[in-house]
């Protein structure tokens, strides 16, 4: 398991608006601390709006978007299949969308 590896998942039932049920996430956490039990992953949607802080990615399957806006983390034990891993342009589109969503991109 590597930054930028996407794995099948199933997020927890949350309130709101929060992504859950069986779907795709991209790891976003450094390849350094990959040692601890829990990473952070982005989830991916088919169906919502694009937007600069939701870079597309291809996957086998088609077109997705990367909510890079529900950043959150995950056990490790729980990710699935790992079903892809993003290109140095779709990590670095998904860098870009991070920055910007958690304020730490050049203003």
């Amino acid at each position: 398991m590597v930054r930028g590896d996407v794995h099948a998942v199933n997020l927890p039932r949350k309130r709101g608006r929060a992504q859950s049920g069986g779907r795709y996430a991209v790891i976003v956490h450094d390849d350094r601390l990959l040692t601890m039990s829990t990473v952070l992953i982005c989830p991916t949607s088919k169906s919502v709006r694009p937007a600069s802080y939701r870079p597309r990615i291809e996957l086998g399957e088609g077109r997705t978007h990367v909510l890079c806006e529900m950043v959150g983390h995950i056990d490790a034990g729980r990710l699935g299949d790992q079903v892809g891993h993003l290109s140095r342009e779709e990590i670095a589109a998904v860098d870009e969308a991070l920055g910007l969503v958690l304020g730490l991109s050049g203003r």
